[in-house]
């Protein structure tokens, strides 16, 4: 599916009311939007879920207002990238402690064993925007240009973000037994 087809669906929704035209776009993106949070959230699957769904939730009543001025998937990627951010600004102010990196940098259930383990916590020690840059770049294969659309912010500070992501990654895993 293309983006010119992407866009045909958005058409079928807005101006014929049609579902199933969004449960093809939900189909084609649900994955990786839910791979998106799952590193985001350093391996939290079911609060992963929980935000992918408010993403299409929140794409699916503005679906109106999408301008075509970037492609959908990059409008979407938005749009996750702010329920995100939202969740984390709601969680700051009622958590005296940050749970969720305390929880994210510790925890050690039986799912998380082995490198997928180490991964979430190389990518807890970043801060959220070298996260968010490495996850869509390296693990959602995004262009730098796309994730400067969906960050808001210059193409020379995503790439500053990637760097230092890189490095603080890179060194992380060494420190843990990881050669480069």
């Amino acid at each position: 599916m293309t983006s010119l087809d992407d866009i045909a669906l958005v058409a079928q929704v807005v101006v014929l009311h049609n579902n199933r035209a969004f449960d093809q776009l939900v189909r084609k993106y649900q994955s990786p939007i839910r791979r998106y949070f799952l590193h985001q959230t350093c391996g939290d699957q079911e609060l992963s879920d929980d935000l992918a769904q408010d993403t299409f939730l929140k794409a699916y009543t503005s679906l109106g207002s999408f301008k075509n001025l970037s492609s959908f998937s990059t409008w979407l990627y938005r749009i996750a990238y702010n329920v995100f951010y939202d969740y984390l600004r709601s969680h700051k102010e009622t958590d005296d402690v940050d749970t969720y990196q305390t929880d994210a940098r510790y925890s050690v259930r039986q799912e998380d064993v082995g490198q997928r383990m180490d991964i979430y916590r190389a990518l807890a020690t970043l801060k959220e925007m070298e996260r968010t840059c490495i996850t869509l770049f390296y693990m959602e294969d995004q262009s730098i240009e796309k994730i400067a659309g969906i960050t808001g912010c210059p193409v020379g500070t995503v790439k500053s973000h990637l760097s230092r992501a890189k490095d603080k990654m890179a060194d992380y895993l060494k420190r843990n037994g990881y050669d480069r």
